[in-house]
């Protein structure tokens, strides 16, 4: 399978790997500003966009990351379920990283044992396991995530789409993120966060310390945290600086 690749810019290559429901071309337009000075390559993650149908599932995605874009030396993100498959992808190939940023990834297993994070997981679990109509799932969704969205009754069919493929997804509370294998590779690394769930800040204050990555908290957006106000200046500035100590 070939993914497709929306691709915009000039200058050192960054590929940005989306989460549920929007495709790479919808999830990092807060991005377009950064095209002036990096090439931002955002694939359409298997049945998203205009990149073939398959199930969801960050195993065989990442692989399909690391071989058609981790080909060169890149910077590497992801968002969401797109942060697992970055994690992932990272592992697989990391003589191709140059860095990596984890932002609020539904990585449950790293925490699990943790209360609110059962049952964050178990909610997940239930909603890509059901049969619900694809309008009221996307609103399931979007409020347990933090998606600060209203969702019409007739919501457009890129989001339809999107909720289509997260049914019947692997759930992410089967991913075991590969963090020994990031914390000993030669990139730095850093978790962002918006700053709106605990379940994400227990999440990402456990991924970060076991891969000892950089920290950070953007506030405003919520789950939509690439639309906060700061993300991009807190983005831009581990891409030209970011080799933080790891402890």
């Amino acid at each position: 399978m070939r993914l497709h690749v929306n691709r915009w810019g000039q200058g050192p290559r960054v590929v940005l790997v989306h989460g549920a429901v929007l495709g790479g071309r919808e999830a990092w337009r807060a991005q377009r500003p950064l095209t002036e000075r990096w090439t931002l390559l955002a694939p359409d993650r298997p049945g998203h966009g205009q990149s073939p149908p398959a199930r969801q599932d960050f195993e065989p995605e990442a692989a399909l990351v690391a071989d058609q874009l981790l080909d060169e030396p890149s910077h590497l993100g992801g968002l969401s379920y797109g942060a697992i498959v970055a994690m992932y992808a990272a592992a697989l190939r990391p003589e191709n990283v140059l860095s990596l940023t984890i932002v609020e990834p539904p990585s449950t297993a790293v925490a699990r044992g943790n209360p609110v994070v059962d049952e964050y997981a178990a909610a997940i679990r239930a909603l890509a396991e059901s049969d619900v109509d694809p309008v009221e799932g996307l609103r399931l969704f979007f409020r347990f995530a933090g998606v600060p969205v209203e969702v019409p009754d007739e919501p457009h069919e890129t989001l339809l789409k999107g909720m289509r493929q997260l049914l019947g997804a692997r759930s992410p509370d089967e991913a075991e993120p590969p963090l020994h294998a990031l914390r000993d590779a030669d990139f730095p690394i850093l978790v962002v966060s918006g700053g709106h769930s605990e379940v994400q800040e227990i999440i990402c204050d456990t991924i970060a310390r076991e891969s000892g990555a950089s920290r950070e908290i953007c506030r405003g957006r919520d789950h939509l945290v690439p639309e906060a106000p700061e993300f991009n200046a807190v983005l831009e500035r581990f891409l030209m600086n970011g080799r933080p100590e790891k402890p």
